[in-house]
């Protein structure tokens, strides 16, 4: 919880001037934090939720976002902070935000003022490391956000095609915030502040020179006593493309086990101390209930498009416990959720509503979604580890390959929620706009026949992501059976309700195992359906996934080789068998894609 020794009052925005830090009564900052993203007032930039998080509990932080790369001026603005600069690339990694799948720029940003791409540079956080050692020599410098937090062992770099070093080798920075960031940041001020050291801090990543037997000097004296988790070096990843596979393996062993470990690389080791504990609902509601305006700053004269997106949804949970082998998201949030309490949610319902008052083209507040990675994850709870927290769990996922009996997700418990939300005054309906997980939602039909008639708005989001079953085991997703057992369920509720509602699935192409006649078959299946996908994601292998290990090494997490597209142009063709199929039996049909009307 938020220590109110040397409380800070909130300001309305975060400062991001000298004069703004003036008007506060402040004459300089204890902690300045860069970001690659513009500035919206949201929880959902993580660079700002740890501003305000710094702010609750005593230290006075700054914000610059987007600062020019080629100069040290921006960064300077407001002058040295007493105790660190905190760095983030922003809420995707840079290579990401700027490259598609197939290696070309994007056409916009939506985290920067009118969508303008090349206002971050690739690989920020190493850019802005460097800058801000050159503006402050001698100022602890700190990484985090997913840029960082999936960069921090050694990792296969897509747009380069090539291994890279763990980020701090090539960073000039003294420590990596891995994770949600909110317990760590907190813990590097107090110790800095108290002229303590900052190794062990749970959370983080730390460089140490190696003693004789090359093992790390640089670490706490209770590390000693404890096994670590070893990871394969750099230097025998690059010898041997297998072992990517085994270091990434380790390393979700090491998250879920909440262990210590460590890599060689160059003569010296990156240590990775357990992970941070994650919130508890109470701290999760301190959190989210900052004072946070939803809004972009108001020095930008130009939209935001992020900022439009996010403008009336509503976090309720974060972490996944999906463990889908290609997810970046679950990989930086972890497997365990940390919900807010259904108190929380309404009061942050309740100021929405108050902040888009009626009009007379809009009777009142469509909250565009209350949700996480999975909405129907929110208060979700392993029951085994409850009751035993010495409990230790081997399974790589909690839905994979079936549904664990000890993850228990109370959906009837959240469609209460919804209901109570859409129940307001001033709020005239509510969506569950970040999808459900369909395998979940199955085994509280009741709650699914309510999500149907009452939190759709006309389509659902769910992610199937294939149909061919080696591919799903791949990915970690539920059997084809299940996904037709819920369209099955889903059209026939839209029929008894009165609705025409549509199901817009999530798909990949060209994922590692994949080949074309699995390709083939997945669109054989949708024109049947007469789908036609104008939106289907080719994979792109993100840092510190599973998948991106089996997409670089061809091997499975067993070790068994696999055909994988690699080359551009076998995964264009593989994506391009899912364009739009012509109907051979032209009849009338929705033209909006992914439409089906049910029968």
């Amino acid at each position: 919880m938020p220590s109110t020794k040397n409380h800070c009052i909130q300001p309305l925005y975060v400062p991001t001037t000298a004069s703004a830090m003036e008007a506060l009564g402040w004459d300089r900052l204890d902690v300045l934090l860069v970001s690659g993203d513009s500035y919206v007032d949201h929880p959902s930039f993580g660079i700002v939720l740890l501003a305000r998080w710094l702010i609750e509990n005593g230290f006075r932080c700054g914000l610059v976002c987007q600062p020019r790369w080629d100069r040290e001026e921006d960064v300077c603005a407001m002058g040295k902070p007493r105790l660190f600069v905190g760095i983030g690339a922003g809420c995707v990694d840079s290579m990401l935000a700027h490259y598609s799948a197939f290696r070309k720029k994007r056409l916009q940003d939506a985290y920067s003022p009118g969508g303008r791409m090349g206002l971050r540079p690739n690989r920020a956080s190493i850019v802005y490391a460097n800058v801000c050692r050159r503006a402050f020599p001698d100022l602890p410098i700190v990484l985090g956000g997913i840029e960082a937090s999936t960069r921090r062992l050694t990792h296969y770099d897509f747009w380069q095609d090539a291994l890279r070093r763990p980020i701090l080798f090539d960073a000039k920075a003294d420590l990596l915030v891995y994770g949600m960031g909110e317990r760590a940041i907190v813990e590097v001020a107090r110790r800095l502040a108290a002229k303590q050291e900052l190794i062990g801090i749970p959370g983080t990543c730390w460089i140490s020179p190696l003693d004789d037997s090359g093992k790390p000097i640089r670490i706490p004296e209770d590390y000693a006593a404890t096994s670590p988790c070893v990871f394969p070096s750099h230097e025998a990843c690059c010898a041997t493309k297998s072992l990517l596979m085994d270091l990434t393996i380790a390393l979700e062993d090491q998250v879920h086990q909440g262990l210590w470990g460590y890599e060689v690389c160059g003569g010296r080791a990156l240590v990775v101390a357990p992970p941070a504990k994650p919130l508890t609902t109470e701290e999760m509601d301190v959190l989210y209930g900052l004072p946070f305006t939803k809004k972009a700053h108001p020095s930008y004269t130009e939209p935001i498009p992020a900022a439009g997106m996010l403008a009336t949804s509503i976090t309720s949970h974060r972490g996944c416990g999906g463990g889908c082998s290609f997810c970046s998201l679950a990989m930086h949030q972890g497997r365990t959720i940390s919900s807010r309490s259904k108190a929380s949610i309404l009061a942050e319902a309740r100021a929405l509503a108050k902040m888009h008052p009626q009009s007379r083209r809009q009777k009142g507040l469509a909250i565009s979604d209350i949700g996480g990675p999975t909405a129907n994850m929110w208060q979700g709870v392993c029951t085994k580890r409850a009751h035993d927290p010495l409990f230790s769990c081997h399974r790589v996922s909690c839905c994979y390959p079936t549904v664990c009996p000890f993850f228990h997700t109370p959906q009837a418990e959240h469609v209460a929620l919804l209901q109570a939300v859409k129940a307001l005054p001033g709020v005239v309906s509510v969506r569950v706009a970040s999808g459900v997980r369909f395998d979940l939602a199955l085994r509280e039909p009741e709650a699914l026949a309510s999500y149907i008639r009452d939190f759709t708005g006309g389509q659902i989001k769910v992610a199937p992501e294939h149909i061919v079953p080696h591919v799903l085991d791949a990915m970690r997703k539920p059997k084809q059976a299940l996904f037709e057992q819920f369209l099955a369920f889903f059209y026939q509720k839209s029929r008894e309700f009165g609705l025409e509602q549509y199901v817009v699935p999530y798909l990949i192409s060209a994922f590692p195992s994949c080949r074309d006649t699995d390709m083939e078959a997945l669109a054989t299946w949708l024109a049947k359906r007469h789908w036609s996908p104008k939106q289907t994601q080719c994979f792109i292998p993100t840092p510190g996934t599973i998948a991106t290990a089996m997409f670089y090494a061809k091997i499975t997490p067993s070790g068994e080789p696999i055909v994988c597209a690699t080359t551009d142009a076998e995964r264009l063709r593989q994506h391009s068998l899912l364009a739009p199929h012509k109907d051979p039996n032209p009849r009338k049909t929705n033209k909006t894609p992914w439409k089906k009307k049910p029968v």
